[in-house]
């Protein structure tokens, strides 16, 4: 699309797909941090770009964390989607399956932990675990990838400077969340973290009002909002002198 756009000499919009970081800090409130991450992670399956992916934990609440996220993960109801007591569906396809199963098998296989979960649902449709990947390193294929389906991967840091690191060692760049209730410091996270959208206390979301889109291999360009207009008009200006 950018090419032929290029070629044409138009404006083009893109926005290819993301590897959102949901950071909670030693402050944060854990009860609302885990129940707001798993509807993050399990919205649609895990199908969705602006997903919270790479959970990143303060060191002094990690284990406290992760002991209530992954209760609430086993606790999940999975099946048909009709029912409306279901909380998580189907993959969209075989070949979504076929690549989840893949891309967690490869990150065990290089050294993650499975926490929890990990394999396809012995039922009729593509449904996966709800799963947890802990202990990933930087040379683990996993630690780039975008996982399209509801497998959560954990990081520990021992402060904020680490946090950031760790959340702009992506590729991507299109949203994230910083939870802490110090409302200052997780501003400041906020502007250190290369994305083009932050939330604060709340998962990675998308409003009509609001300018949506990223940066680095996430794409470029806003959709929505006064922005999101913006990208496919040219403006002119008009000079009057009296």
């Amino acid at each position: 699309v950018a090419a032929q756009a290029a070629k044409h000499i138009k404006k083009s919009t893109l926005e290819l797909g993301g590897n959102d970081v949901f950071v909670v800090l030693d402050d944060a409130d854990l009860e609302k941090a885990v129940k707001i991450g798993v509807q993050a992670r399990l919205t649609n399956a895990g199908q969705v770009c602006t997903a919270a992916k790479r959970f990143i934990l303060h060191e002094k609440i990690a284990d406290q964390f992760l002991s209530q996220f992954t209760e609430a993960f086993r606790k999940v109801k999975v099946g048909d989607q009709m029912d409306a007591s279901t909380e998580l569906g189907p993959l969209s396809s075989k070949d979504a399956l076929e690549t989840l199963t893949r891309q967690v098998e490869e990150a065990v296989k290089n050294g993650a932990t499975l926490h929890v979960g990990g394999k396809p649902l012995e039922s009729k449709g593509n449904f996966f675990e709800p799963t947890i990947l802990t202990h990933i390193t930087r040379d683990n294929p996993a630690y780039f990838e975008e996982f399209f389906g509801p497998v959560a991967q954990m990081y520990v840091v021992k402060d904020d400077d680490e946090a950031v690191k760790l959340a702009n060692d992506s590729h991507y760049g299109l949203g994230g969340a910083v939870f802490s209730q110090n409302i200052e410091r997780a501003k400041r996270m906020a502007s250190r973290i290369e994305t083009g959208m932050v939330y604060i206390n709340w998962l990675t979301d998308t409003a009509a009002e609001l300018p949506f889109g990223g940066v680095k291999r996430s794409g470029f360009g806003r959709e929505l909002s006064d922005l999101g207009i913006k990208e496919f008009v040219n403006q002119k200006l008009v000079v009057v002198r009296r």
